[in-house]
């Protein structure tokens, strides 16, 4: 198992969840190394709504049954989309998607500040088909918008994390969806298989 440290010794990490086949290498490697994150599950970008739920459920019984707190934040779809306005026809990994990702760090930036977490990070450091600088990217600029948190950067998908992944994935029987989950990914997924 892949050998993790927080950036300060005594940090309360809250760990934003994309999705549970994401999420569950990645907490299972936090509580190997003794450290016990809040989940926050906070994705505004999944399209449809039943897609979304669908998600959040899996993300919950995998936290739950880890004992856990699991943090069900807003879903604000119209909000997404409007803070995406212009951005549609972006490719995958273009602007539209490290604007999303400054949407959803900041406001776990702002949960983070609120709540007495010094430390957050995000699954989505996990995902092959995300640009991990651009994450990182988003990570550090939501940080500095909000006094007293530290953006914890980490490759989640490297020291066995993704073959382990892949493991839970089908140990736990978790819905694996096939496209990141805005509506405009799931367009090119839909035109693709045409």
């Amino acid at each position: 198992m892949l050998r993790v440290e927080t950036p300060n010794k005594d940090d309360k990490v809250l760990l934003h969840s994309c999705c549970a086949p994401c999420s569950s290498a990645i907490i299972e490697c936090m509580i190997a190394n003794e450290i016990r994150p809040t989940v926050y599950y906070y994705n505004p970008n999944i399209y449809p709504l039943e897609e979304y739920e669908t998600r959040k459920a899996e993300a919950k019984r995998f936290v739950m049954g880890q004992g856990l707190d699991f943090v069900d934040a807003d879903y604000d779809y119209p909000g997404w989309k409007a803070g995406v306005c212009g951005l549609e026809d972006e490719p995958e990994r273009g602007k539209r998607c490290l604007q999303c990702f400054k949407m959803r760090l900041l406001q776990t930036a702002r949960y983070a500040a609120e709540h007495g977490f010094t430390t957050f990070t995000t699954t989505l450091a996990s995902s092959r088909w995300k640009s991990l600088e651009q994450i990182n990217e988003a990570g550090r600029w939501a940080a500095a918008q909000v006094e007293g948190v530290t953006f914890w950067e980490q490759n989640w998908r490297k020291g066995g994390l993704q073959e382990r992944r892949n493991e839970l994935l089908r140990e736990y029987n978790f819905y694996n969806q096939l496209y990141c989950g805005c509506e405009y990914s799931r367009r090119r997924l839909e035109q693709r298989d045409k």
